[in-house]
């Protein structure tokens, strides 16, 4: 899939969730910003962890859960009260992360601009798409149907 077209993807996939304020968001300014994050995060398939997980699949996922990283008890407790790391979520934790998770073992202070952290979504989500979707998609297995 081109960039463009995944830059696409992820901006519509943004505005199905609701958030006006990310729908703004450019993948391609985000990939800029997200330097900063890259000493202590990998976004590869398959990368292994740094200092941070790696964020690959991270729209989507489950809180606390990624394989073989070792998360801070707080993190690991957000996932098993079924937190999961949707854009809004991404939003809030990107401006101060210790606000929203205190005890984080993340020392980065945040990204303060909006903008900036829109575009970091956006290309977090453009990396895996579909991490995202299955957020959108409503569950059916065990729906009772009419």
């Amino acid at each position: 899939m081109s960039s463009s077209l995944r830059g696409a993807f992820a901006a519509t996939l943004i505005v199905v969730f609701g958030l006006p304020a990310l729908a703004d968001g450019d993948p391609a300014q985000g990939e800029k910003v997200f330097k900063k994050c890259l000493a202590c995060h990998s976004v590869a398939v398959g990368a292994p962890s740094k200092v941070g997980p790696n964020l690959h699949d991270v729209a989507g996922r489950k809180t606390g859960t990624f394989e073989g990283f070792k998360f801070s008890k707080v993190m690991i407790g957000m996932g098993e009260e079924g937190h999961v790391w949707t854009p809004e979520e991404l939003d809030k934790f990107l401006e101060n992360p210790k606000s929203v998770a205190p005890g984080t073992k993340m020392t980065f202070a945040g990204l303060k601009k909006a903008e900036e952290r829109a575009d970091v979504i956006a290309y977090l989500i453009s990396l895996h798409p579909e991490g995202a979707a299955a957020q959108a998609a409503p569950e059916t297995e065990g729906t009772p149907t009419d």
